[in-house]
């Protein structure tokens, strides 16, 4: 139950200085008709991931290509194997949702030798030259949204950012939750999280009890739910005396550990919602059962990352690759993968609050209220 998460330059993939032709099936400019565009995504166990998997070829199909889209379960070695196998099959252009952005330099290497353009979808891929572009949200600015949402929860901070003259004094009781290491992004929505927590923790308004700060150790593997409830049952088990103590507010960075973390402290005794003693939690991608804990007043907040609008940049970009010119970026400077930066372009995401879901996501379309009020 799961809704959007993501992390930039040079020419196309195996490009030289003796490459004149459009990239793609060596140069082939056919009509988009004939051509097919491969799309790896990493999971259907995520509500997101379907929707940007389905998003994304709709767009493209009704663009005119062919699509080959393939989910891997959240598998490297499957996920390895669906991209070897497009190669193989000489698609056109590769638009790929890494699992692990450091797992693939071979398959890109073999894109790359057959001068196939590869997009990185939400996720860059790392260590290779032979990506030719990303399309993301600013997740940098993802990560300050939601401290901000943590520090508008506790009384700290309006909405709008500005600081709350009738704040309370605290001092707040707060744990802190990363995504997974092997995701580009993760890192991105920590360093932009923690960057704006700093001030509070330094002047002693925030308390990170447990201690835990640094990003590998609050780091959830593979952004597991699990892992997340484990660990947060551990923290109040050694840290809050199994519920005794108070906690005031936790730093989620995705709706699936959200809801992990709300389990536990539901189980330990707290809440069952914010009025009646749950802490604040954050989160991300705006999953429709997240959405549904806001609206009932559990969960605080998530931010909303328009995956139909991720789509439509991912096919901006594969059209002007296979029209052999280059894409649109808005960011030349910040995603550097280990071996270039990446030309990238990224999209604005928003901060879901209780009183503003039917304004983004119902009025928007992405939702129904219907789905928001039955959480699927």
């Amino acid at each position: 139950m799961t809704f959007a998460l993501a992390a930039c330059g040079g020419g196309g993939a195996g490009s030289g200085d003796e490459a004149t032709e459009p990239a793609g099936n060596g140069g082939d400019t056919a009509a988009s008709g004939d051509q097919t565009i491969g799309v790896a995504m990493p999971t259907q166990t995520s509500e997101r991931w379907i929707a940007d998997g389905e998003a994304v070829q709709s767009q493209l199909e009704e663009a005119g290509y062919t699509v080959d889209l393939q989910f891997a379960n959240d598998d490297i070695p499957t996920q390895t194997q669906q991209i070897d196998q497009m190669i193989l099959q000489e698609v056109d252009l590769l638009i790929i949702a890494s699992i692990d952005g450091t797992a693939l330099t071979s398959q890109l290497d073999a894109a790359g030798a057959a001068g196939i353009p590869v997009i990185a979808y939400d996720r860059l891929i790392n260590g290779s030259e032979n990506v030719d572009f990303y399309v993301t949200f600013d997740n940098y600015n993802v990560g300050v949204q939601q401290a901000t949402s943590l520090l508008v929860g506790l009384g700290l901070l309006n909405q709008d950012g500005s600081e709350n003259p009738d704040a309370p004094e605290g001092p707040f009781n707060i744990e802190v939750f990363a995504g997974s290491p092997d995701d580009n992004n993760a890192g991105f929505f920590f360093n932009g999280a923690m960057d704006t927590l700093k001030p509070f923790l330094d002047d002693g308004t925030l308390v990170v009890t447990s201690g835990q700060t640094d990003f590998d150790t609050v780091a959830t593997l593979r952004w597991s739910q699990e892992a997340a409830q484990r660990r947060m049952e551990d923290l109040l088990t050694s840290t809050y005396g199994g519920g005794r103590e108070e906690l005031h507010g936790v730093l989620s960075p995705f709706d699936g550990i959200s809801r992990g973390i709300i389990t536990a402290l539901q189980g330990a005794g707290y809440g069952p919602t914010i009025e009646e003693g749950m802490p604040v939690v954050t989160g991300q991608d705006a999953e429709i059962a997240s959405v549904a804990l806001i609206d009932q007043g559990v969960q605080f907040s998530t931010i909303f990352k328009d995956t139909r609008k991720l789509a439509t940049e991912s096919v901006r970009a594969a059209e002007a690759f296979l029209e052999g010119n280059e894409p649109e970026a808005n960011d030349t400077d910040t995603y550097d993968n280990g071996v270039k930066v990446v030309p990238s372009y990224l999209l604005e995401s928003d901060i879901v609050y209780a009183d503003n879901i039917t304004e983004l996501l119902v009025d928007s379309g992405y939702y129904t209220a219907e789905q928001v009020e039955q959480g699927s």
